[in-house]
Order: structure tokens, then C-alpha cells, then sequence
């Protein structure tokens, strides 16, 4: 039964394949995988004949063949925020009969002093459903896996951007609704309405809700300190829609995910100066932005072209503070270039530390480094590798101090003591840990020390099926650990059909990706973003001397309470105390 839901992904994907001028025209219409578990009739019993609207909760995963619990919504939503902030929820519409053409109306919020957040700040998007898997028996989410070994079903993920969506009889659709509160709206208490048009023969439901704005205005995201680092992929967006890597049509088709990902804050732009960097771990395998030619005499020439074209391209999009070039420590040692003299591409394989290795990098590096110069981009440029042994970073690193004393080096990987006073931005996985001291000194110099999540923890993370709550955890876990930010290593890798089916035939659903095709953002991205939102609060909080109280709702954000204690609930608690502040 599996495989035919992945065969129909596959068709369906490669159905909705449209060029950048026709989805700029008109958003991309899909039909999402039926859902392989069974209704439960009980649900829908205990709902009266008819349609209907409520407020959720943003915590809540709703499954779409079963209806919502009615004593669980709320015909209204209140809520506090900052000026600058970004705040969301869900309501549901669910329905014992079929209905055409749904779409939402918003209105102005207004005051009693006649201020408003105008419509234009307030976003709604129906919420689509994916296939998605679980974890291993382990509970970790790694390893190859088939669809038929792990149950399999249809979850609520991405936030679509069609203006009207049919929903058929006994259906649950649930609509995220967010308000991005401008920087200038005075403080006070908005409120205002979302209205659901049911079609021609049903009256429309209207839901109210309000915002508490405070006095505090939270920085614009170019201005956050979180430092963000989602790797893009644009191969992937060069696959799916169907255009020429680094053609004019590639570039217009990444524009609106890169704006995307620079507006949630990304301070790193992910390049890949080597051919398959990572054993063609994904769908897509990531191109050399640099070309390596070994001439007929035995120097060697680059072309930078790609790497700069992309570099421009990134800078222009918002992300601006760090380049993080992968990697001298290729996963499988495999170092490709075009032999001028044999006429034809080919590869070395050479470990770090042996004379090939060196003989291989060392010119490179020396090229690089003066290319880097040129473009004023050396400051901000880091060699970049993923979780590679202790004794290959330091026999990398020599070279690279060797070539040039001042070329910054970047880690995400294993914490390793000998390696902190080497690595300038140094990412460790979740659970392990820096000494305390090693993170004051670190931060009194500016280099980034964070945290990431991947396959091997089954919690916290961003699975297509892990809690929502859990992406907006991981910023307060940041700060609790006094991290200065933190990395997901896949912020667009789709699978071949990301809009229907999120399995992927190496790590659990979802693994490999945050954002949809579209782009559509996704609940794990918003909530990743919510969760950043509060790092950025707690840091001027602290600022205003109110470190203390801080401190106090941080103590509850280790991985251990995640056994014992939901993360929504644990969110939830967290911002009404910090909002309380």
C-alpha cells in the first residue's frame, strides 16, 4: 500500500511541475496522498450536522479525516506581543458537509484610541498534509529505511498559498494565522476579526481575537543576534523547477526562498566549493561552485564565477554576515577536477595529513584566500566542514594556517576540547556541551557557538512528525545554554515529491527539509522562528537588568525535561512569563 502512495507522490510531483513565470502567475494547485489510517467515526458522531470554525492551538498537529474535539476550541484567540514581533495561531474548519471555493477575509485590527495593525500585516494560510513516517525502534531517526517498515500517515505541515481551497465532507482544515505587528504601532489592546467565506448556500463564520501590544519593540530579523544557519540547497530548487543551474530562471526561482530565510534571520550563505561534498547523501547532489582545472603544465586554475554569482546573489537576498565553504573533508575523500592534459574529469582520493592532500589543497587555498581578498568577502569566509574526526580537523587545519594564518575555519560536529581554540565558528551536536568558561571567552571574541539537531535525536527536532512546539523550543534551549544560535542542516533539500510526501530514503520524514515548494513555509519553520523571536527578547531583557527573571523561566530548557514534559506546554508556560516581564 505504501509504495503505491509513493508512486502516486512521484506522479503528482512531477504533475505540478510549472515554470517560475507560471507559478509567479497563478500559486500551484497539488492533491494531496490519501491518508492511510482509518476515520474515527466516534469524531465525527459528536459533531453537529453542518460547518464549522474555531480556534486551536498552534501546538496541535490536526488530523485531517477526524474532526477536532468542540470543547477544545475557542470561539476567540487573545494573546500578547511586542512591537516588531511576529505571532501566530491556528483555527479549524471542519465540516460534515462538502464546501467549494473556502477562502478567509481579514480585517484591520483596531484600538479605542483609533490606532490599527492593518489587514496587509495579517497573513492566513490553509495547512496542507504530508506523508510522513516515524522514528527507529531506537528512537533516533537515521539509517536507511522503506516506507513499508514504518507506519506511515498523512500529518499537517506545510502552510499553503492558494486564495481558496474546496474541503470535502467530514474533512478537518485547519488555517494558520499569524500578525506580524509593525515596529510603530503604538501600545494597546487590537482587536479584529478573520471571516471564513463558506461559499455561496453557507453563511460565513466570523472568529474575533485580540492583541495585547506592549512597549518593547523586538529588532527587525537583519538585526537579530541568533545566529541562524540553515544550509539551501539550489540544486533542489533547480530540480523542481525544471531551469538551468545558475540561469537567469534559477536565480528568479530562488529569490522568494532566500527572502524568505534571510527574513527568519539566516546569517550564513551555504556554499559547496568542491563537487559532492556529501557522498550524494541527497535527492540532489551539490555542485562544485568553484572549478577545479589542473593545467597541462601542472598548475592549476579556479573559476570562481558560480561561487560569486551565488555569493552576490545571497548578499542581495539579506544574509550577509558568514560564507561557510564546504568542505576539505569531502565524506568520502574523493576530490574531483577536470586534467586539462587527459582531457576529462576525474578525482583523487586523499585523506587529510598525507603529502596528496596537501599537495591538492595548498594551492587552493592560496588562491582562494587572495580571491576572497579581492571581493572584500575574507572577513566573513569560513572552511567548512560536518562532522569529521578530531585528528582530520587538525591536519586540515595546519594546512589552512599554513596557507594562511588568518583564513577562519567552521565545524558542525563533535565536541572536542583540543579543537576550541581552533575553530571560529564551532557547532556541536545537541547534548553535548561547551565548559562555561569556554563560551564566555568564546563569546568576548565574537565567535559563534551553537548547537544543531539531525537525525540522531528524536527529540527536540523538526520531523514532519515531531511536536510543533519542539522547532520553537530549541531557540529557548539556545539560550539556556547560552548558545549563540543554531543549525539545521537542510533548509530546502527536497525529496522528489516534498509537497505530498516528506519520507526520504535515508533519515526519517521531514529531515531534510523545512520549507515547500512555492514556497510554502511550513508550521516547524514558523514555530522555529517563534522560538528565535524569544531568544532575541530574553536577550534585551537581560540587557535591561532583568537577567534574574530570566534566568528563572530558562532553568526548566534541558533535554532531560523533554522525558517528562510536553514542549507546547513548556513554550506556552515560558512566553506568558516572559510576556509577563
Amino acid at each position: 500500500m505504501m509504495k503505491l502512495f509513493y508512486a502516486a507522490a512521484l506522479l503528482l510531483a512531477i504533475s505540478c511541475n510549472v515554470n517560475v513565470q507560471q507559478q509567479e502567475q497563478q500559486p500551484q494547485q497539488y492533491q494531496e496522498l490519501p491518508d492511510p489510517r482509518p476515520v474515527d467515526e466516534a469524531t465525527w458522531a459528536a459533531v453537529t450536522p453542518g460547518s464549522h470554525a474555531g480556534f486551536g492551538s498552534a501546538d496541535i498537529r490536526y488530523e485531517k479525516r477526524n474532526a477536532p474535539d468542540p470543547a477544545s476550541l475557542k470561539a476567540s484567540w487573545n494573546t500578547r506581543a511586542w512591537k516588531g514581533e511576529k505571532i501566530h495561531t491556528q483555527f479549524l474548519i471542519y465540516t460534515t458537509d462538502a464546501l467549494e471555493a473556502v477562502s478567509i477575509e481579514k480585517s484591520d485590527l483596531k484600538d479605542d484610541q483609533g490606532n490599527s495593525i492593518p489587514a496587509s500585516a495579517v497573513n492566513t494560510g490553509f495547512v496542507r498534509y504530508v506523508m510522513t513516517d516515524e522514528l527507529n525502534k531506537d528512537g533516533s531517526g537515521c539509517g536507511h529505511r522503506k516506507p513499508e517498515d514504518f507506519d506511515s500517515s498523512l500529518v499537517a505541515d506545510a502552510i499553503d498559498i492558494i486564495p481558496a481551497i474546496n474541503i470535502a465532507a467530514r474533512t478537518t482544515q485547519p488555517v494558520w494565522l499569524s500578525v506580524a505587528v509593525p515596529a510603530n504601532t503604538p501600545a494597546g489592546t487590537y482587536k479584529g476579526q478573520v471571516t471564513v467565506m463558506m461559499g455561496e448556500k453557507k453563511d460565513p463564520a466570523k472568529l474575533a481575537y485580540e492583541i495585547t501590544v506592549g512597549e518593547r519593540t523586538l529588532p527587525q530579523p537583519e538585526n537579530w543576534d541568533f545566529h541562524l544557519d540553515l544550509w539551501q540547497s539550489p540544486y533542489a530548487i533547480a530540480r523542481v523547477y525544471n531551469v538551468a543551474p545558475w540561469s537567469e530562471e534559477h536565480f528568479a526561482a530562488m529569490k522568494p526562498y532566500m527572502q524568505m530565510l534571510a527574513k527568519a534571520g539566516q546569517k550564513v550563505i551555504t556554499t559547496s566549493i568542491i563537487y559532492d561534498p556529501w557522498n550524494s547523501q541527497t535527492e540532489d547532489i551539490y555542485g562544485d561552485m568553484v572549478k577545479w582545472t589542473k593545467k597541462k603544465d601542472g598548475s592549476w586554475n579556479f573559476d570562481y564565477t558560480v561561487f560569486d554569482k551565488w555569493v552576490s546573489f545571497m548578499q542581495d537576498m539579506g544574509v550577509t554576515k558568514q560564507v561557510a565553504c564546504y568542505s576539505m573533508i569531502p565524506w568520502n575523500l574523493k576530490f574531483y577536477y577536470f586534467d586539462e592534459a587527459a582531457g576529462r574529469d576525474t578525482f583523487i582520493v586523499a585523506k587529510p595529513g598525507t603529502p596528496e592532500y596537501d599537495n591538492h589543497w595548498r594551492p587552493m587555498l592560496a588562491d582562494f584566500s587572495s580571491h576572497l581578498k579581492e571581493k572584500g568577502w575574507f572577513d566573513i569566509t569560513c572552511i567548512a566542514m560536518d562532522e569529521r574526526p578530531m585528528e582530520a580537523m587538525q591536519s586540515a587545519i595546519k594546512l589552512i594556517r599554513s596557507v594562511d594564518k588568518d583564513l577562519k575555519v567552521s565545524l558542525a560536529g563533535n565536541y572536542h576540547k583540543e579543537l576550541v581554540n581552533d575553530i571560529f565558528d564551532y557547532c556541536v551536536a545537541s547534548g553535548q556541551e561547551f565548559t562555561a568558561e569556554e563560551r564566555k571567552w568564546r563569546a568576548e571574541k565574537g565567535w559563534p557557538t551553537t548547537y544543531y539537531t539531525c537525525c540522531t535525536e528524536g527529540f527536540p527536532n523538526t520531523f514532519t512528525f515531531s511536536p510543533p512546539a519542539e522547532s520553537a523550543w530549541l531557540g529557548w534551549h539556545a539560550a539556556a545554554k547560552d548558545y549563540s544560535g543554531y543549525l539545521r542542516w537542510a533548509y530546502n533539500c527536497w525529496v522528489k515529491a516534498p509537497l505530498q510526501d516528506s519520507r526520504f530514503r535515508s533519515w526519517a520524514a521531514g529531515d531534510t527539509y523545512l520549507v515547500y515548494p512555492g514556497p510554502r513555509s511550513s508550521i516547524r519553520f514558523e514555530r522555529l522562528v517563534e522560538g528565535i523571536q524569544a531568544y532575541e527578547k530574553i536577550r534585551m531583557l537581560k540587557a535591561e537588568g532583568k537577567g534574574a527573571e530570566v534566568e528563572k523561566i530558562l532553568a526548566e530548557f534541558n533535554l532531560d525535561a523533554l522525558k517528562t514534559r510536553k514542549a507546547g506546554e513548556m513554550v506556552t508556560a515560558a512566553n506568558d512569563m516572559l510576556n509577563g516581564i
